[in-house]
């Protein structure tokens, strides 16, 4: 869900990103290998890192959890530090697939939020291998203007933006967009339905699949990449959002100037609630200078600058003074009865996913 932009390609180049993976090297050696989404960390702060410890760092990009999960699973990928998302940390933990930290060598752990530290533990009891980077909640994004000249009392506060064909349809003209998320997509038209949102059942499968083919001839784009972009251009004016993508967004209108109106909604049903995470793996080469890296991450004042930059929210509350008022968690977190329905991203058992992806595929085709 991140797009890489040329800019932050042209940084990152500085820092040593290279295009494969690194190669396993004596543990003296002053590096750390990096792993993350692209367009998600702010490339000064790379600088900063290196000159403050003399640590090199090598950044790579990677555009989805099945990738970096691919590389993990292989073993030895060479990466000290990756990022990836909560529900795919619970699953691969069985595996062996990362370390479990060492807290004694993390005094900025002191700093991260216990209430966004508890969501995690759901996933990683005992928060023993990972801790939040950033947090976010998946709704939708839309360009207010376009979307109430086509419907002048349009359900921004539910799924039936973009689950209700009857609705979708009146925006396939100026373009709507999802992202390549069944993991989240699922979830949220069963919350539409009201339906468990983390059902496995054949028959709740079958229904979301009903309904997201029922609005399939108004998706324009189905992407793997970054919407916000499009969204922010005006090339599209309703995607499926976070709450970090529609703050990009929003940014990226402001400093077009192109007077694109980007508004952001958590829908009444229900929806999916996401961490990022930065872990160790098992076999990482530089495991005591990955401790130090993320630990730098956690400082205060360096998660909020890259809050700032980046656009999403983070789990550090000692940062929360210093990012700026509309990212700051109790600005973005929702309260009472919306609270209480969010979704946790939870893993799947393997023969739900390989319903569900054939129900995917199926939809993204149109066949």
């Amino acid at each position: 869900m991140r797009g890489c932009a040329a800019l932050l390609c042209v940084l990152l180049a500085g820092c040593g990103q290279r295009h494969s993976a690194p190669s396993a090297v004596v543990a003296e050696e002053k590096v750390v290998n990096v792993y993350n989404w692209y367009d998600y960390l702010k490339p000064e702060l790379l600088h900063e890192f290196e000159s403050k410890y003399g640590i090199s760092v090598r950044y790579d990009v990677f555009d989805s959890n099945n990738t970096l999960e691919t590389r993990l699973l292989a073993g030895h990928s060479g990466y000290d530090v990756v990022f990836p998302s909560g529900a795919y940390l619970e699953r691969l933990i069985p595996a062996g697939v990362f370390r479990s930290l060492d807290k004694t060598e993390l005094p900025h752990l002191k700093n991260m939020d216990p209430a966004i530290m508890r969501r995690l533990a759901a996933m990683d009891p005992g928060n023993a291998h990972a801790v939040v980077y950033t947090w976010g909640i998946t709704g939708f994004a839309y360009d207010a203007g376009k979307i109430r000249a086509r419907m002048p009392q349009p359900p921004v506060d539910s799924w039936s933006m973009l689950f209700d064909p009857k609705v979708a349809a009146r925006f396939a003209d100026c373009g709507i967009g999802l992202y390549e998320s069944p993991n989240v997509i699922f979830p949220s038209v069963l919350a539409w339905l009201g339906e468990p949102p983390n059902s496995e059942t054949a028959g709740s499968l079958q229904r979301a699949q009903d309904a997201l083919m029922a609005v399939r001839p108004f998706i324009r784009r189905i992407s793997s990449g970054s919407l916000v972009d499009e969204l922010a251009s005006g090339e599209l004016c309703l995607i499926i959002a976070s709450n970090g993508d529609a703050m990009q967004a929003q940014e990226r209108t402001r400093i077009a100037g192109n007077g694109e109106q980007v508004r952001y909604t958590i829908p009444r049903e229900g929806a999916v609630m996401w961490f990022d995470v930065a872990a160790i793996p098992a076999d990482a080469p530089h495991a005591d200078n990955a401790h130090r890296f993320i630990d730098f991450l956690m400082d205060a004042r360096v998660a909020a600058d890259n809050t700032n930059a980046i656009r999403f929210p983070n789990g550090n509350r000692a940062s929360q003074p210093q990012v700026q008022p509309e990212l700051a968690n109790a600005a973005i977190f929702p309260d009472g009865d919306l609270a209480a329905r969010l979704i946790p991203e939870r893993p799947k058992s393997e023969q739900y996913v390989r319903l569900r992806t054939r129900a995917w595929t199926r939809f993204r085709t149109g066949k």
